[in-house]
């Protein structure tokens, strides 16, 4: 309990340090916003496991090092790195972020509609100050959630991405998110805001890399807005070190007859927690949340979403599917909410683990809050292994048993990964995953 007021005091004194350099070339109404959050943090402190939202997944390696604001210089060297990394380069427009700023000399814009705004939020406040004032921080709660708050107290940049009204863009936008902590437990706070224009249609990809072993943590805010008859695919790949800690929040608010999707794709981390909140606020919007999280060794993963039916005659699906291995740990807290106004909702969630070794541990938790009678709504959760049978038939066939087991595991997390609708990520992540399982089982079988 020490350690962690400690460490809470280091970030209130932090803030205390930094407040005059974070305020610097920003609208007037964000030192208030700013203040406010960290009041709200210095109220609520770290979640601990006595909290049931945090029920499995202990902070403790949040609250046991000092991470200090990354300030690491972007040399040559780290810029070739950077364009190294096996994702950087999909054939689309990229916006680049190292330790959560803005790098223009590695972002590029191809094919995008006339009338798009993407670029750097910092930079936005100058010139679109009056739109970041009506939808920044009005979405994600910083008054009850800590790790928002922390963010939103102490962000520099991130990605601001603003698709006009009717808009359509034909390739996606990539968000590529790169940490180093230069030898140093470090810290980084993007903070991301999507609009859509009404029936705008979009694709926005978000990568998270580091460079190096050490610890870095990441605190990732991001909000979307889908205005009406928008249509947003918006796909998060979180493939840091394995000592990387990784917290992250984002919050969708939907309008009349949109359509958004989320793709998480969580394959690195040693401690990841993420939460993933969609509001359906206007009749007939539809609300699409797929995850998959392939973990191994000691890692810890913890997922949280929600799925709130503010209106009548929304749909929500919603699939989650987790393969883990050695002592890696798992957590899955899916909430629907249908409100007392909410009728004809159609929800249905799924939660589908497969474990490949004794010593894997899932927290699974689906759950429904119906307040309204006119509704169809199903949840449910599944954990086993591999089908024995499933690889006897295979190496009937001639397949050896490692290569058998690889394919069957591929194919039950291909399930997610084919409704990326982007080939060329499609394809890179399930040749990184099938490489991945085939040498996880050859070590098993070694």
């Amino acid at each position: 309990m020490t350690v962690v007021k400690e460490q809470e005091g280091l970030y209130l004194s932090s803030f205390t340090h930094l407040e005059n350099t974070l305020n610097e070339n920003v609208a007037a109404w964000v030192p208030k916003l700013r203040r406010t959050a960290i009041e709200s943090f210095a109220e609520l402190g770290f979640p601990s496991t006595h909290d049931e939202e945090w029920k499995y997944t202990n902070v403790a390696p949040l609250v046991s090092l000092p991470f200090a604001p990354a300030r690491v210089k972007l040399t040559e060297e780290i810029r070739r790195r950077i364009e190294r990394l096996p994702l950087a380069d999909l054939g689309c427009s990229r916006l680049t972020f190292f330790n959560g700023r803005y790098i223009p000399e590695l972002s590029k814009l191809r094919e995008v509609p006339k009338g798009l705004k993407a670029g750097s939020l910092a930079s936005a406040f100058k010139n679109h100050g009056a739109v970041l004032e009506r939808h920044l921080a009005r979405y994600a709660d910083a008054r009850t959630h800590a790790f928002v708050a922390l963010n939103t107290a102490f962000f520099e940049d991130g990605a601001f991405i603003e698709v006009p009204k009717g808009a359509v863009l034909q390739k996606p936008l990539h968000i590529l998110q790169v940490s180093l902590g230069g030898g140093r437990t470090t810290v980084s706070h993007p903070r991301n805001l999507i609009l859509m224009g009404s029936t705008g249609q979009a694709t926005i990809i978000e990568t998270f890399f580091s460079l190096a072993e050490e610890p870095t943590f990441t605190n990732t805010v991001t909000e979307i807005v889908a205005g009406e008859g928008a249509l947003l695919d918006y796909c998060k790949v979180q493939q840091e070190s394995a000592a990387a800690l990784h917290y992250a929040r984002v919050q969708v608010q939907q309008e009349r007859s949109s359509t958004v999707a989320t793709h998480s794709i969580q394959l690195g981390g040693a401690l990841t927690r993420e939460e993933v909140q969609a509001v359906l606020g206007g009749e007939g919007a539809e609300s699409l949340l797929h995850g998959l999280y392939v973990i191994t060794g000691q890692q810890h993963v913890d997922n949280h979403t929600t799925i709130d039916h503010a209106q009548p005659h929304c749909s929500s699906r919603e699939l989650y599917k987790g393969v883990l291995e050695g002592k890696s740990q798992g957590v899955f807290n899916g909430k629907i909410i249908v409100r007392p106004d909410a009728q004809k909702t159609d929800s249905k969630q799924s939660n589908k683990n497969l474990l490949l070794s004794e010593d894997a541990i899932i927290n699974t938790k689906p759950q429904l809050e119906i307040f309204a009678d006119d509704v169809k709504c199903t949840h449910g959760a599944t954990v086993g292994q591999i089908d024995a049978e499933a690889v006897f038939y295979l190496r009937s066939r001639g397949i050896a048993a490692d290569e058998a087991k690889s394919l069957l595991t591929y194919a039950f997390a291909n399930d997610v990964m084919e409704r990326i609708k982007f080939q060329p990520l499609r394809e890179r992540l399930a040749e990184r995953l099938f490489a991945r399982l085939a040498k996880t089982q050859s070590a098993k079988e070694a």
